[in-house]
């Protein structure tokens, strides 16, 4: 997570969306960078508005408006199966070795899901509180242009990135049957992706 005061506005790290590179070439410019530990690094908007949001509402009497990046859930979902098939992997129990792609996200649609499949939600983690705490600047992963631009703007900064946290190269091909049941199961977080402009 990224905080930048004077432009109120705190950049949320959703798990496997790049943010690792924006943190590398923007932390001199913030305020406040939380990088460990990952409960605190991908702090999800309900743990910002317990935690950090009390903070600057309480001592600095400030509202900071909140930006996250979504990626397009079938590829988001890709990118934790070749995240868990890194090398290190290989003797942790939730590595994705020996599984195959339609059952990486079977599993990931189970109520009770096993730890290999058990990798959150992006909906859930972007999902606003009921005191009106939520996202005011969505941005797709695979839009980066306009979300460099929108950084380069507000932050009047110039930056790079470099890539970071990259996942094994691999062709994922999910089936037909198993991407149609995925989509209807998980309808709210498509419908969330699809209204980013």
């Amino acid at each position: 997570m990224l905080v930048f005061f004077k432009e109120r506005l705190a950049f949320l790290s959703v798990p496997k969306t790049g943010t690792t590179a924006y943190e590398t070439a923007l932390a001199p410019r913030a305020d406040m960078v939380i990088s460990e530990p990952p409960m605190l690094k991908h702090a999800p908007v309900y743990r910002y508005n317990r935690f950090i949001r009390p903070m600057f509402l309480k001592v600095c009497d400030a509202e900071l408006e909140l930006m996250a990046v979504m990626r397009e859930p079938v590829s988001w979902l890709g990118s934790w199966y070749r995240y868990r098939q890194r090398p290190f992997m290989k003797d942790k129990p939730n590595n994705t070795f020996g599984i195959s792609f339609d059952e990486f996200v079977l599993a990931y649609m189970k109520g009770d899901k096993p730890g290999f499949a058990d990798v959150g939600s992006q909906l859930n983690f972007m999902k606003s509180q009921p005191n009106g705490t939520g996202i005011t600047h969505y941005f797709r992963y695979e839009d980066q242009p306009r979300l460099q631009a929108f950084l380069k703007e507000r932050l009047d900064v110039k930056f790079s990135l470099t890539q970071e946290n990259v996942s094994p190269q691999m062709d994922l091909n999910l089936s037909a049957d198993v991407e149609m049941r995925f989509k209807r199961k998980c309808a709210d977080e498509f419908a969330l992706y699809d209204s980013i402009g």
